[in-house]
């Protein structure tokens, strides 16, 4: 016969099973729901992202970079009018991070601040108008994945910047990086901070040219 204490002890566990398939089921209800509304406001602008904003791919990229690394502290040095920063948001959503996004033009700043909105994600998102060039020194960290996508000739300061703040396995990537002839001739500061970072042993780095050019570089433990 079943005592009193193992009746309330099942009722319990019922409870609790309830409880926690429900939570899960809501979970994945608004993932969905999620992956819904930011799908169709990414279609709504394909092909409308100016303003120094990255193409499909890199974002697609980006996305799928954090996604493989569960990466959760990101910052984006450049946010012009957000395609980047949602589509690095959309991944974070999905493994519980946040996003730090920079940008210096008030006007951008604004649209970019709209756009997140409808999509869906300000939450992920702490969107900051200001000068990167010294917020990022400010920024406290640790960060385990960074976008860098603002003035070319800062790149390898920003990195420095970083470095310090960046896990050990974590990422940073760099847009618009080129190890064409004509970027060698010209040696413009997206080139000079790929030859920087190619050169450090600590950091293992590759670049992506099938979009607009996205160095890749990992923060390996030094023994």
């Amino acid at each position: 016969m079943i005592g009193t204490k193992s009746i309330t002890a099942i009722l319990l566990l019922t409870c609790l099973l309830f409880i926690f398939v429900y939570s899960a089921s809501q979970q994945k209800e608004k993932g969905s729901t999620m992956d819904d509304r930011v799908q169709a406001f990414l279609v709504s602008q394909r092909g409308k992202w100016d303003d120094w904003n990255v193409p499909e791919y890199d974002g697609r990229r980006l996305y799928n970079l954090i996604l493989k690394n569960n990466y959760t502290s990101a910052l984006e040095i450049g946010t012009s009018t957000g395609h980047s920063t949602i589509w690095i948001a959309w991944a974070l959503s999905k493994t519980g991070g946040k996003v730090i996004t920079i940008e210096i033009d008030e006007h951008r700043y604004n649209q970019a601040l709209e756009n997140f909105k409808k999509a869906g994600l300000s939450e992920y998102i702490d969107a900051r108008l200001a000068d990167a060039h010294e917020l990022v020194k400010e920024l406290h960290g640790p960060f385990d994945f960074v976008f860098s996508d603002a003035d070319k000739e800062w790149y390898t300061n920003y990195f420095k910047d970083i470095y310090p703040k960046l896990d050990v396995g974590g990422c940073f990537t760099a847009h618009n990086v080129s190890d064409s002839y004509w970027s060698r001739i010209r040696k413009g500061g997206a080139y000079q901070y790929f030859q920087y970072v190619k050169s450090l042993q600590n950091m293992e780095t590759t670049l992506d040219s099938t979009g607009n050019g996205l160095s890749i570089s990992y923060k390996k433990k030094v023994e």
